[in-house]
């Protein structure tokens, strides 16, 4: 998970509905339903998340899926936050395609649709995507699974397997896609350094955004540069580090 930093002004319609917020779980789901803005607000999100899904940094467009806006802390929870931008982010998973898809295949729901951010969070456990620090939370294996970074204290760490699981960010799919990743940028990065090829031109290809987009799996990319993939957000993309 990377850090989420807002770039992008709100959409006034959104600011708009935000002046009168709602106070019940029934009004938020009701007047966040009637919505018409929703696409400016997605593509605002995007924006300022280069295209990543908020919680598994998969490119969704390059997997055949979609996105819909996400409720960092739930409507059922905190209504008076549905239309607050700073609460909103874009996740994977296109509410009306996506999730009868997955289940018609037999593929675990993921991120903000998973069953457990559906049901409630525990706020002082969750890690959000817009803590400045949540990517320290994290460790990615080459196997394709995140885990608790080393290190943590044990209070960190439950915030960090809480998390997870409530996300479900070790679904089948996901460490499919992360794995496949894994093992491709170790394929390439092996290839530099027998052919004597400059891995700071490889590291860029990944870390640097293309437009506005980054590849997937940025935090993976980040870890398996190591040094190198500092020094090019450096000099490259400092807005990332």
């Amino acid at each position: 998970m990377r850090v989420i930093r807002k770039r992008a002004e709100a959409p006034f319609q959104l600011s708009h509905a935000h002046t009168n917020p709602p106070t019940t779980h029934d009004s938020a789901s009701s007047r966040w339903s009637r919505f018409q803005y929703k696409k400016p607000v997605l593509d605002a999100l995007l924006f300022e998340q280069y295209g990543l899904c908020c919680y598994s940094e998969i490119r969704p467009d390059r997997v055949g899926l979609g996105f819909h806006i996400e409720h960092v802390e739930n409507k059922s929870q905190h209504p008076q936050r549905t239309f607050d931008y700073s609460n909103l982010a874009a996740s994977a998973l296109d509410s009306q395609n996506d999730l009868p898809l997955l289940k018609t295949q037999g593929t675990e729901v993921f991120g903000g649709h998973a069953l457990g951010k559906s049901n409630g969070v525990d706020l002082t456990r969750f890690v959000s995507c817009h803590q400045a620090d949540c990517s320290r939370f994290f460790a990615y294996l080459s196997d394709g699974r995140v885990v608790p970074a080393d290190g943590l204290s044990p209070l960190d760490e439950d915030r960090a397997r809480y998390t997870i699981g409530l996300l479900n960010l070790n679904s089948p799919y996901l460490q499919d896609l992360r794995q496949r990743w894994w093992e491709e940028l170790e394929t390439l990065i092996e290839e530099h350094l027998e052919h004597d090829m400059d891995l700071h031109c490889l590291a860029g290809i990944d870390l640097i955004p293309v437009g506005n987009d980054l590849s997937p799996f940025f935090s993976i990319t980040r870890k398996l540069f190591g040094r190198i993939a500092e020094q090019v957000l450096e000099q490259d993309a400092p807005d990332l580090r």
